[in-house]
């Protein structure tokens, strides 16, 4: 049996898909590893030189990490984000790679296809530890000059909490200079659902004025927002895979110095905050803000239209004209998407405790707006979901 180590920060979602890719290769081969995982990211390079195992998978994004491993002469293999120049990656390392070019690509695609044609990246700032955020940003700008467009890249502040109202100003001001309607795109999940916040303290309709796409697929940060955040998905279990794979050939004799393998996305989760469909009338985007924060909060008509400042009648009449459908159909969409979300992800909770969440009032009328709009039931939407073949990462990509 062999004693690898695992060199990650289980509090990251990028760390935590790539173990359990990890996993998987195990539970499909006949490798027989005892895994070492530090519950304490903090501690788990401490004496790592002096460490009496057999391999090391770590993610080389972290510095102190690959600084640390330089020292150990045990079979390594690195993970981490690709780089634009070869010279940035780690020596004769073998290396794993989430695509970063292929990540911004995708989610600059699907918002060219949005409609949108003015663009921004929110990114975070500039750091050793945040190389591969800068690499994204290259992409961008890489892609803003491919097709002679004008890109405006914004870091903002590090995430803490004496610094969290004043990054939150800044915010703002940033997105008040926007030309509108913009797409943008953030690094990750996190980046994005901070930014998503600061739209909706300052009153910017999302997707309608800003249409936002993360990076990673976090279900925390869906949780965790009004708007539903559409995100690109990294092909981060196959690089889980991946990365053992050559471990596992290393252990046994194989040489692979200087192999680089980059992993390209798996999909893209396209949820409400980038569907962008800009209404012309004011009192329709006005309207959809609102419906899109409160949907899931069981609002009616009558409370939109307050909101909006015109009689029922009116609001009505402006989204027949605009959208083609009622104000109630609109928002009766929005938590039928929302729920077909949670339905999807394998959410944690009990349909009874979906429909609550969604705004519906009662486990039978979300039985009932299920089989009208999409001729089945809740649980038979799960099971569809279950039968439908798993994105993959795509074919590899050998440098």
């Amino acid at each position: 049996m062999h004693r690898i180590a695992l060199l990650f920060n289980g509090n990251k979602i990028f760390d935590r898909d790539i173990i359990a890719g990890i996993g998987e290769y195990l539970s499909s081969t006949r490798a027989s590893w005892d895994l070492f995982l530090e519950e304490d990211f903090r501690c788990r390079l401490q004496g790592i030189e002096r460490w009496q195992g057999h391999g090391i998978i770590a993610d080389f994004d972290d510095p102190e990490a690959s600084a640390a491993l330089s020292r150990v002469s045990l079979p390594v293999v690195a993970v981490g984000g690709s780089y634009a120049d070869a010279a940035d990656y780690p020596g004769d390392t073998p290396y794993v790679a989430t695509d970063n070019f292929k990540l911004v690509k995708l989610a600059y695609d699907h918002l060219i296809e949005a409609g949108l044609q003015r663009f921004a990246c929110f990114s975070l700032p500039q750091a050793d530890v945040n190389r591969w955020a800068q690499e994204r940003e290259k992409a961008f700008e890489n892609l803003m000059q491919r097709d002679g467009m004008q890109g405006e890249i914004y870091r903002g502040l590090g995430t803490s909490a004496p610094s969290w109202d004043t990054a939150v100003e800044q915010q703002i001001a940033w997105l008040q200079t926007l030309p509108k309607p913009i797409g943008i795109i953030a690094v990750t999940d996190a980046r994005a659902r901070q930014l998503l916040q600061a739209c909706l303290c300052a009153g910017i309709a999302v997707p309608e004025q800003v249409a936002l796409i993360g990076i990673d697929n976090d279900p925390l940060a869906r949780i965790l927002t009004r708007v539903p955040l559409s995100s690109v998905i990294q092909g981060t279990r196959e690089m889980g895979r991946t990365a053992a794979h050559l471990l596992h050939q290393m252990l046994h004799g194989g040489r692979l110095a200087g192999t680089r393998i980059l992993v390209p996305p798996a999909g893209i989760n396209v949820l409400a905050s980038s569907r962008h469909e800009a209404p012309s009338h004011p009192h329709v985007m006005q309207a959809m803000h609102f419906i899109r924060q409160y949907a899931c909060q069981g609002i009616k008509t009558e409370q939109v239209a307050d909101y909006v400042g015109v009689s029922r009648s009116s609001l009505e009449w402006y989204f027949r004209r605009e959208l083609g459908r009622s104000v109630h159909d609109e928002i009766l969409r929005f938590k039928l998407d929302v729920a077909k979300d949670m339905l999807r992800h394998k959410d944690q909770r009990s349909i009874a405790d979906i429909a609550v969440s969604c705004g519906f009032t009662s486990v039978q009328y979300m039985h009932a707006v299920f089989k009208r709009e999409l001729s089945c039931t809740p649980r038979e939407f799960q099971d569809r979901q279950d039968r439908l073949p798993q994105a993959e990462a795509g074919p590899l990509s050998l440098n």
